[in-house]
């Protein structure tokens, strides 16, 4: 089995050869660890020293130097649509108030599907549907800038007070 010791972030140089792709969900690529096949049947270990979050168009480093390409695996996700750039800043802001993750865009806002993100939205009247698709959230305002990442544990702890 191969084993992956370090991340290339996109644009960053490096001479290896890219072997083969691990499509990971989000919180695959948020906390990478364990065991993985690539999409060429690849076995990869992912034995970080430093665990931080990977996005599409990082790599992990092989122990040889080689690479393997991140790819963003769809997943439910609920995709929020308003009529005016008012209204798409105002359900962000109930998204962002939560801990949500969002991967924001233009005219829509995409978040990880579950029944009370889908409520919250759909109490606020906000136009939403369901989709599959691949989920590239925003960093959160203490990740460092790079990476995406959920500042929310669920035992409603999160990192400051209200």
């Amino acid at each position: 089995m191969l084993r992956a010791v370090a991340i290339k972030r996109a644009g960053q140089n490096h001479p290896g050869e890219i072997i083969d792709t691990l499509l990971l969900d989000y919180e695959a690529r948020r906390a990478p660890d364990g065991r993985c096949l690539g999409l060429k049947d690849t076995q990869i270990e992912i034995a970080l020293a430093n665990s931080a979050p990977i996005a599409t168009d990082d790599c992990l480093i092989l122990e040889d130097g080689r690479l393997i390409e991140i790819v963003a695996r769809p997943e439910p996700l609920l995709e929020v649509r308003a009529p005016d750039a008012a209204s798409l800043a105002r359900l962000a802001w109930h998204l962002g108030d939560r801990h949500i993750p969002a991967e924001l865009h233009e005219r829509r806002i995409r978040v990880r599907r579950d029944e009370a993100t889908q409520r919250l939205l759909n109490a606020l009247s906000a136009n939403v549907r369901a989709i599959e698709a691949p989920f590239e959230p925003e960093s959160g305002a203490y990740s460092g800038g790079h990476q995406h990442h959920d500042a929310y544990d669920h035992s409603g702890h999160h990192g400051h007070d209200h």
